[in-house]
């Protein structure tokens, strides 16, 4: 493609999508001093794509390519945060990624979950992120947290059946529910 074609897209097609773009990265990242940053690597990416064919709709192009920019820096950041990934905003994906409803649904079950982990004890709660969040070997999370990496097995162990039995819909009772086998099966109840 010739380059001043490619260029009067991108001022006709996708300049003018600017604004809508700034508030989407506003709206899903939570460092402004980001942003500028973010929306150059999403132009540079659009353009380069763009060279080998453009796209039938500028506009969806656009947001799923900064949706997928910004899943790219969560993931580099290697600390995925449950709130950030279920918070962002996919309504301008275009069709045939992922439906509405599984995306939806799939935000409901990480907001599910970051609640269930804010009903978790402090200290298990910090060693249960560090652990199965973050993963950071135990060792270490027992190095950062001055205590035993007993004490991180057995906190994480302790974590997980409370989450387990708060997300079978359970109370946070400590898990004891599920060790003693009192917690009754859906069809059951």
């Amino acid at each position: 493609m010739a380059k001043s074609e490619l260029d009067l897209w991108f001022i006709r097609e996708v300049l003018p999508l600017e604004a809508a773009l700034m508030r989407f990265l506003r709206r899903n990242w939570r460092e402004e001093s980001d942003i500028a940053d973010l929306r150059q690597e999403i132009y540079v990416r659009i353009y380069d794509a763009a060279r080998h064919g453009l796209p039938r709709q500028a506009k969806p192009f656009v947001f799923s390519t900064a949706r997928n920019l910004l899943i790219d820096r969560v993931r580099r950041a290697r600390i995925i945060s449950i709130e950030a990934v279920a918070d962002l905003d996919v309504s301008n994906v275009p069709e045939g990624e992922a439906s509405a409803e599984r995306q939806t649904i799939a935000r409901d079950e990480l907001r599910q979950l970051q609640a269930a982990l804010e009903q978790l004890p402090a200290r298990c709660r910090e060693v249960v992120v560090m652990r199965k969040i973050d993963g950071i070997p135990q060792r270490e999370v027992a190095a950062r947290l001055g205590i035993t990496e007993d004490t991180v097995e057995k906190q994480v162990a302790k974590g997980v059946r409370i989450l387990a039995n708060i997300l079978l819909g359970g109370e946070a009772d400590g898990g004891r529910a599920l060790m003693t086998g009192h917690i009754q099966k859906a069809d059951d109840r």
